[in-house]
């Protein structure tokens, strides 16, 4: 692999364009380079990394006791149980059965509680490698009148039906190799090579579209769940509609409908991040369908040709777009290199740590760059909102300090946590705040003149604005929500997660942060791992958290037992669950929605 990044290395360095500031700014870059020296603005290599240092200072702490467990043959990780991401599905639970309620549910709360996650490591005698390669498990909580039942079936991918006619691996994952077909010739085996198969096990999130629930990974196939059965209805490649050839599996859905995805395109002039509108189709159309109006709306150019940034998520106001490049790439002469030396996917994964995550600042009025911002070099996967105040963007991300939390979804590092002392450092986030000025009159020293906030901005020698974050709470958080259909792209106060912080007291703990205050509360229960909290709004409710937190929730101890727990989101208590004994093993899953009826 390394002969190719050499190969290319020229190349890429050749391609690679320079970092200017961006001229509808108000400074000149000279004068602004000049300005920045006045004021002290740190060049990049002596720039105060913020998430870094956070997370570092919370890890000697946490590494030393960690270090002295493993040192005295104790389990590094006590009270957490990370077999919940081990379970293998048996099978689907065609009829939906019920379960033990206790507490009361809310009268005005009917509706499909869907889930989307990993479901079987194995086909046959072969095993995934990675737990983002897992075959996709649907779930549904129904909820009719004060009554819950629970359901699970496997999303009928065609990988998926492939995988078991064959009874092994036959399409590369991300983690995984396929097994190759003893029946090929060998002529057969070099061609499929350069195949362009991919995945289409779309076992990360779920998403309306329309008045359709489509399951999405991070390739442009999706498909459409019964939200009534989850039966798997109807499968969809984007790639008929518009030019993407990868694209991130957390759209924004817009109050009116409308839908708003980013992916990756290619075209002559080389690579792009595009976003994709995807209208609301049910407002005076006659197109059959939500994609047949689908629309490449704005595009900003990669920052290295060879080397695509990764994204998960990104930013949605109502002028702006934002786009956070951060510098893990997606490398194409590793993917040219994984191809020939059989490599699975994530091997083309590049982190560079002395390169800035670039944020990139979009109007949705004329589609083209306003801004860009240089950021200390991080790692992230969702965006946790964003909202524009007072001539600023307000953008929060769960962060980390570089990607290794990857590695820690591999299924041997999970099955080995409890002896790794590194293993809780490696997934420590936090969430943070960058506070992103759009006009100044300042010309020296913090360009942030919004109140609140400890996120700063200045001007760099390159004619760069550089921003300091500032950490929202002393939590590690993951799979955050807020009141989506209220408050996406606007001034909010409240989120809810998970913990990330794997060596707490309590692992799977909830956890509601409160911006405006940087306090925050948590809910939890020994031995439990709740997944993903979706926020329901109480019909009429005029606070923000006037509503109830939806979470499913798993027991380490026993690997059948799923419930249903119900908190009231502004007191963050307990008011309701149902607990069911599953005929099959349920595993953990990553992102879901709620449907009401």
């Amino acid at each position: 692999m390394d002969c190719f990044e050499r190969a290319f290395g020229k190349f890429i360095r050749k391609n690679t364009r320079s970092l200017r500031f961006p001229k509808s700014f108000k400074f000149s870059r000279i004068l602004s380079r000049r300005l920045s020296l006045c004021c002290g603005a740190p060049s990049f290599e002596k720039y105060d990394r913020i998430i870094g240092r956070e997370i570092d200072q919370v890890n000697e702490v946490k590494g030393e006791e960690a270090e002295r467990r493993f040192l005295n043959g104790e389990d590094v990780l006590p009270h957490c149980d990370l077999t919940v991401w081990l379970r293998d599905c048996k099978k689907d639970i065609i009829e939906p059965i019920d379960g033990e309620p206790m507490g009361t549910i809310p009268h005005w709360l009917r509706g499909n509680f869907l889930r989307n996650g990993p479901g079987v490591l194995s086909v046959g005698q072969d095993e995934f490698n990675h737990l983002f390669d897992s075959s996709a498990v649907i779930h549904r909580f129904s909820i009719e009148k004060g009554k819950v039942t629970y359901q699970c079936k496997f999303l009928k991918s065609e990988t998926y039906r492939k995988n078991v006619e064959a009874q092994r691996i036959v399409v590369d994952e991300f983690g995984t190799k396929a097994t190759p077909d003893p029946c090929k010739t060998i002529f057969q085996k070099f061609s499929a090579i350069f195949s362009d198969e991919m995945s289409d096990n779309c076992m990360i999130s779920l998403y309306p579209f329309r008045d359709q629930i489509f399951a999405m990974g991070e390739t442009p196939v999706m498909y459409e769940v019964d939200p009534n059965n989850i039966d798997t209805v109807g499968r969809v490649n984007m790639r008929e509609y518009v030019n993407i050839i990868h694209n991130s599996s957390h759209p924004h859905v817009e109050e009116d409908g409308t839908v708003y995805l980013l992916g990756l395109s290619v075209d002559v002039t080389g690579p792009k991040y595009s976003i994709v509108k995807f209208p609301n189709t049910r407002q005076g159309t006659t197109k059959p369908d939500v994609f047949s109006e689908a629309q490449i709306v704005a595009k900003v150019r990669t920052r290295w040709p060879l080397h695509q940034g990764y994204m998960h998520s990104f930013g949605l106001t109502p002028n702006y777009y934002i786009l956070i490049e951060q510098p893990l790439s997606v490398s194409v002469p590793a993917k040219l290199a994984s191809k020939i030396n059989n490599k699975p996917m994530s091997s083309m994964l590049k982190w560079y740590p002395d390169h800035p995550t670039i944020i990139y600042v979009v109007s949705r009025r004329n589609d083209k760059i306003v801004l860009k911002y240089e950021a200390e070099p991080f790692f992230y996967l969702h965006v946790i909102n964003q909202y524009e105040e007072e001539g600023h963007i307000i953008i929060d991300v769960c962060a980390y300090k570089d990607p290794k939390m990857i590695h820690c979804m591999l299924i041997e590092s999970l099955k080995g946590a409890h002896e790794n002392p590194k293993y809780a450092n490696l997934f420590r986030s936090r969430p943070a705040r960058f506070v992103l000025p759009l006009r100044s009159e300042k010309t020296t020293g913090d360009l942030v003149t919004l109140g609140g906030t400890e996120a700063k901005a200045f001007f760099t020698t390159r004619g760069l604005i550089r921003v300091l974050p500032e950490i929202l709470c002393e939590m590690g958080c993951e799979t955050p929500r807020i009141n989506y259909p209220r408050f996406l792209g606007k001034k909010y106060r409240y989120f809810y997660s998970i913990s990330a912080d794997v060596d707490l007291e309590n692992p799977g703990t909830l956890i509601k942060v409160d911006t405006y205050t940087k306090t925050y509360k948590t809910w939890s229960e020994p031995n439990t791992f709740p997944c993903e909290p979706i926020f329901v709004p109480s019909p009429g409710g005029k606070a923000e958290d006037d509503g109830v937190i939806l979470t499913s929730v798993l027991w380490g101890s026993d690997e059948r037992k799923v419930a249903l727990v119900i908190l009231d989101a502004k007191s963050f208590t307990e008011i309701a669950r149902t607990e069911f004994r599953a005929p099959t093993p349920v595993p953990k899953c990553l992102h879901g929605c709620f449907i009401s009826a």
